[in-house]
């Protein structure tokens, strides 16, 4: 019996650690071939090596729109086509106003807005009538937390293109998604800790918001994600599917 996924050709962006890594593999594990893209070519090698045959990694950097250009046309050679899109590379540095720089506003907003922006256009052609494509947003978009604007702002940008995105593309029944988790042990949240007891305290201090009473792990968002970008969520569009043990909605 085949995946939820079989035979389908998907590109996880920033794939070569944490929720894009488990996505990736839980992609492969439904029967997707998957392309993996990252900044840092270690690490995509890595991957790469831990995901296998049905993968394949390419450097590009997701506010480089020649990187995109050149991802496209490698993906347009090798498979013709592009059913699946996981938009996953994102970044923040958080600072309160009064304190934030217009380096940290272009960092934050050429990746996460302009780069996620032209990831979905430049893909478009690729993509077959009926395609689905996931955002991977944060439940921050909602919140109102202290040192976040920028990030929650550029989070709250993604939510609003899932929207729009929905009614453009309606005509060709391309589903546009958004999963926003909350807080998930990944190498990005333990790397705020500068030891293993400031992640045991930061670990707690996020548990303790959590309804469900613990962190979430990536293979959570990535089954989410699978569940998004599958025939199982055929009448779903332009939905924010909050994966956060209850976070935002209690």
């Amino acid at each position: 019996m085949g995946g939820k996924l079989e035979g389908k050709v998907a590109l996880v962006t920033g794939g070569s650690s944490g929720i894009g890594l488990a996505t990736a593999k839980q992609f492969i594990e439904e029967g997707a071939f998957v392309y993996i893209t990252g900044r840092r070519q270690a690490e995509l090698d890595a991957a790469a090596k831990d995901l296998g045959s049905q993968a394949k990694a390419v450097r590009a950097d997701a506010s480089n729109l020649a990187d995109l250009e050149a991802l496209y046309s490698q993906i347009k050679q090798e498979k013709g086509r592009l059913d699946v899109l996981f938009v996953n590379a994102g970044c923040g540095s958080f600072a309160p106003i009064g304190q934030i720089t217009e380096e940290q506003y272009d960092q934050t907003f050429n990746t996460n807005v302009k780069g996620l922006l032209f990831t979905v256009q430049k893909a478009l052609p690729l993509i077959p009538d009926g395609g689905a494509i996931v955002l991977n947003a944060s439940i921050v978009s909602v919140q109102g937390n202290p040192n976040f604007s920028v990030y929650s702002a550029s989070k709250a940008a993604v939510r609003s293109f899932a929207r729009g995105w929905t009614s453009d593309l309606k005509d060709r029944k391309i589903r546009v998604n958004v999963v926003s988790p909350g807080p998930i042990d990944t190498p990005g949240l333990s790397g705020l800790a500068q030891n293993e007891e400031q992640k045991q305290a930061l670990y707690a201090q996020l548990a303790s918001g959590v309804p469900l009473g613990r962190i979430g792990r990536p293979d959570e968002i990535a089954k989410a994600a699978v569940f998004l970008a599958s025939d199982d969520a055929s009448y779903v569009a332009g939905v924010e599917l909050f994966v956060d043990g209850g976070t935002v909605a209690v």
